[in-house]
């Protein structure tokens, strides 16, 4: 096993923690981490150790997508960087669909990426501004 470089495989990964994103599927947003976990913005930082962990971090933007009515998220990988055997270090760009299927900007993010049996997880995200 080995860390992840393929677009194929990265882009099905992102692929379904968008709709997991925009569907508010909690249960699923989790499955798409390491545990522990890290997030890490220019002003913040905080790090979970269970599914219910991750699962409380992220039931606020739920509410959020749904407000602005974001249907679908794209993530445009921008950069693949392998960091050890089994990391990788992934920059994406999120696009989004509102509901009227207008184009929202998104913000840009670091993934840091383990390979797992299971396909790659998240370990760390950065807020990239």
């Amino acid at each position: 096993m080995t860390a992840s470089t393929d677009l194929d495989t990265l882009t099905d990964f992102f692929d379904r923690y968008g709709v997991a994103l925009t569907t508010g599927d909690i249960s699923a947003i989790a499955g798409c981490y390491a545990l522990p976990g890290l997030v890490v913005a220019d002003t913040y930082s905080f790090s979970f150790s269970s599914p219910a962990a991750v699962a409380l971090s992220f039931v606020g933007a739920a509410p959020d997508y749904q407000d602005r009515e974001l249907v679908a998220a794209n993530a445009v990988i921008l950069q693949v960087e392998p960091v050890s055997p089994l990391l990788a270090l992934v920059a994406v760009q999120w696009e989004f669909l509102d509901s009227l299927g207008r184009a929202v900007p998104g913000e840009r993010y670091r993934y840091l990426l383990r390979a797992t049996d299971d396909g790659p997880v998240i370990c760390t995200v950065i807020r990239a501004g």
